[in-house]
């Protein structure tokens, strides 16, 4: 048992490691590499962002819309017993903006991108393509996970800010179709409660949700080892990980929020 748990901390520790490297490289070719070399791959970068953001488009709508729906009826099943209906707006409007827009976003993005990145960079990994990059001294990071880590720190923020928007929209028609609302009362509540620091926030949140999911999925990628079988364990295990790691820091940017405000 105790040979079992210390090479259990081991391979913890290798882990730590290795990922702890991949972090220090990915920052090095974002910061410093492109003043010192020939810069960012943009055509790769684009296409990236093509993929990650404008394949994202139509499945990141019609969640948003339809939690924007759910959480307005929701609502409304509480604030009607004490007479604060009117108040559906400001939950709703807040709600998506600090948390569920962001997270639903980032979500959404870990189970389509991240597990494409790690299943693209596993593939890669098997078949001895990145160690070719490696002989003819193209450095892996710069070329397969700066493009990718870039891309989705542009696109997240972008998918996030349409998701607060269609999700406002959603307890929008809720709100005025289904429970009564007034039009004027309904976007009279929601712009008075709703400030542009929630909005900062839940967008600041989305860059950070970006570089968890590119470097896990990447992580994992170059992780991979026993062919085939390897590549499906990484792809599952980039999705899990990644979903896990957006939770504990939204959390954490919630307390700080809490703390701060």
């Amino acid at each position: 048992m105790i040979a079992a748990l210390g090479r259990r901390v081991l391979g913890l520790r290798a882990a730590l490691a290795r990922l702890a490297d991949l972090i220090n490289q990915t920052a090095y070719w974002m910061v410093i590499g492109p003043f010192r070399a020939k810069g960012f791959r943009w055509r790769w970068m684009i296409r990236q962002m093509v993929a990650t953001g404008v394949g994202s488009v139509p499945i990141v709508g019609l969640i948003s819309l339809a939690v924007g729906m759910i959480l307005a009826l929701q609502s409304a099943i509480q604030l009607r017993r004490v007479g604060a209906l009117v108040y559906v707006a400001t939950l709703v409007s807040v709600s998506i903006v600090r948390e569920l827009g962001p997270l639903m976003t980032a979500i959404i993005l870990a189970g389509r991108s991240g597990s494409a990145f790690a299943a693209e960079i596993a593939s890669m990994t098997v078949a001895e393509e990145v160690d070719a990059l490696k002989v003819m001294g193209l450095p892996p990071v710069k070329l397969l996970v700066v493009p990718k880590a870039v891309a989705l720190m542009i696109t997240l923020p972008c998918l996030t800010i349409m998701a607060d928007l269609i999700g406002i929209a959603g307890g929008f028609m809720i709100g005025v179709g289904w429970l009564g609302l007034g039009f004027g009362s309904y976007l009279h509540q929601t712009v008075v409660f709703m400030t542009l620091g929630d909005v900062f926030s839940g967008l600041i949140k989305s860059v950070f949700f970006a570089l968890i999911i590119a470097l896990v999925g990447c992580y994992q990628g170059f992780s991979v080892s026993g062919g085939a079988e390897g590549v499906g364990r990484r792809t599952t295990a980039s999705v899990v990980t990644s979903i896990f790691l957006i939770i504990v820091a939204d959390c954490f940017f919630t307390v700080l929020n809490y703390l701060v405000g």
